[in-house]
C-alpha cells in the first residue's frame, strides 16, 4: 500500500495555490494526503492582502503529527522565514523529497525572506530529491549562490547540484518565446532530459505547485524519476486542457 504524501506550505484562502492545489493534486494522483501549515494567507488570484507565519513550535509539531505512522514522500513549498526552514530541515524523514522553492506569490509577494533563502539552500537543499524551479526563481538564486547576474541557467544548476542536490527539474513555464513549455530535468552525471508540451494560450495560477505535488505523489507511488515527471505533467496538461474548453464552451 503506498504511503500518504506529507505537503508543507502555505494556506491560499483563494484556492488557487499552495495546500488547496497540493491536496487536490494529490487527491487526482490516487494519493492520501498528510498536512503541516506554514503559514495562512489572505490572497486573491491578482494580490496577497496578509501572510501570518506559524510558530516553528507549532509547525514542528504538525510535522510530529503527520509523520507519526509514516509517508512516503514529502512536498515543501512555502516556508516564509529561516526559523521555519530550520524546522523543516531538522524533521524530515529518509523518504523522496520535492523542494518547490516558493520564494513570490505569482502577483510578485515576497514569500521567503533573504536569510531563508540561505538557509533553505544550506540545509534543504542536500536532503532534496528534486528541486523545481522556474525561471525566475532559477534568476534569483544567482546571488544567493554568489553567482554573477549573467551566468546561464546551466551553471546555476551545476551549483545547486554541487550543494547536495539530487536533481533540478527547471521549470520552462515563463519561457513564452516558444510554441511550446518545456521542463529540463538535470541530474549529477546524466544527461539532461527534456519534457516538451504544448503551450496554451492562457495561464493558470498554482500550477508550480501542482507539478511539484504531482511528482511527490509518483515518487511515493514507487515511480523512478522520469516516469514521475511524465506523471505529474500528465495531470497539469489534463487541468489546462479541461479549462481550454471551458474557455471555448463560455466563448461559444
Amino acid at each position: 500500500m503506498t504511503r500518504p504524501v506529507l505537503l508543507i506550505g502555505g494556506m491560499d484562502s483563494s484556492g488557487g495555490a499552495g495546500i488547496a492545489r497540493d491536496l487536490l493534486a494529490v487527491h487526482d494522483a490516487g494519493l492520501t494526503a498528510r498536512v503541516a501549515v506554514t503559514a495562512v494567507t489572505a490572497q486573491t488570484d491578482r494580490k496577497v492582502l496578509a501572510v501570518d507565519p506559524v510558530s516553528p513550535d507549532l509547525l514542528a509539531a504538525q510535522m510530529e503529527a503527520a509523520l507519526e505512522e509514516g509517508v512516503g514522500a514529502i512536498k515543501i513549498g512555502a516556508l516564509c522565514n529561516a526559523g521555519l526552514v530550520r524546522t523543516v530541515a531538522a524533521r524530515l524523514p529518509d523518504v523522496p523529497v520535492v523542494l518547490d522553492p516558493v520564494l513570490c506569490s505569482s502577483s510578485g509577494h515576497v514569500l521567503l525572506e533573504p536569510q531563508g533563502i540561505q538557509a533553505l539552500l544550506e540545509l534543504l537543499l542536500p536532503r532534496t530529491s528534486v528541486l523545481t524551479p522556474n525561471l525566475p526563481e532559477l534568476t534569483a538564486l544567482k546571488s544567493v549562490l554568489g553567482m554573477a547576474p549573467a551566468s546561464e541557467c546551466v551553471d546555476v544548476i551545476k551549483a545547486l547540484l554541487d550543494r547536495g542536490c539530487q536533481s533540478v527539474l527547471l521549470k520552462g513555464g515563463h519561457n513564452g518565446h516558444s510554441t511550446y513549455s518545456t521542463d529540463i530535468l538535470y541530474q549529477a552525471s546524466c544527461s539532461p532530459l527534456s519534457f516538451r508540451s504544448m503551450r496554451y494560450p492562457f495561464d493558470l495560477r498554482g500550477t508550480g505547485c501542482q507539478l511539484a505535488s504531482g511528482l511527490a505523489a509518483a515518487l511515493a507511488d514507487g515511480q523512478p524519476l522520469p516516469d514521475a515527471v511524465k506523471a505529474a505533467r500528465r495531470g497539469l496538461e489534463e487541468r489546462f486542457r479541461k479549462a481550454g474548453e471551458g474557455c471555448a464552451t463560455a466563448s461559444a
